[in-house]
């Protein structure tokens, strides 16, 4: 008789303990905060000035935005392929992440040009493998397409030699949609952070709490 097989972590769960053991290293990361690529004629340079933090911005009201119609097309897609809907949490465009990363690869900040060629590079190079391996747009794909697609560039490591590239891609798109989620309230909420709520009674802290400590 077959041992049992042991159950698949669900994405979420995977991508909650990925984020928590990727916390501490990401200061460091070189691809997040590297020097400032040279920065195109005709685009922002430096920092700026401070927006008013009393005013509403609309996307686009500070710099320009990037993504081409057919380029948002395919980044809702591959956003949501990696954070789908589950039934308890909206999918990763439901909480505007697509968004957050147009304007993350169009803000004049240190790194972000870097970003922006590589972003997008790997959704050119989404489509391009989408149309030669099922003749179909990447967002008209079904998800088990999708995920054979993804699955072929999640391991920078262990990608083929020819797909290293679409890998780095993969990593820092999936970092981003990662990152973008679970800072939004909807994402927040996902992984049971409350954050600064207030209490409607506080009785001190727990009595064992207080005991480890040696305080009572």
């Amino acid at each position: 008789m077959n041992a049992e097989q042991p159950s698949r972590m669900d994405r979420r769960t995977a991508i909650k303990w990925m984020l928590t053991a990727a916390a501490s290293a990401a200061l460091a990361d070189e691809q997040l905060f590297g020097a400032a690529a040279d920065t195109p004629a005709g685009r922002a340079v430096g920092y700026g000035t401070d927006p008013d933090l009393i005013k509403t911005y609309k996307p686009g009201d500070l710099w320009s935005l990037t993504f081409t119609d057919d380029q948002r097309r395919t980044a809702v897609a591959l956003c949501d392929t990696i954070l789908p809907d589950d039934g308890k949490s909206p999918a990763a465009s439901a909480v505007g992440v697509p968004e957050f990363i147009d304007e993350w690869i169009s803000a004049p900040y240190p790194g972000h040009d870097r970003d922006r060629g590589l972003i997008l590079e790997g959704l050119a190079w989404i489509e391009e493998e989408s149309q030669r391996r099922f003749g179909n747009d990447f967002s008209s794909l079904i998800l088990r397409q999708k995920n054979i697609l993804c699955e072929d560039i999640s391991h920078v490591a262990t990608a083929a030699p020819d797909k290293k590239k679409a890998a780095q891609f993969f990593k820092r798109y999936r970092d981003l949609t990662a990152g973008g989620y679970y800072t939004t309230p909807e994402g927040m909420k996902d992984i049971g952070y409350v954050g600064n709520v207030p209490l409607a009674s506080f009785d001190g802290p727990p009595p064992e709490v207080l005991r480890k400590l040696g305080l009572a």
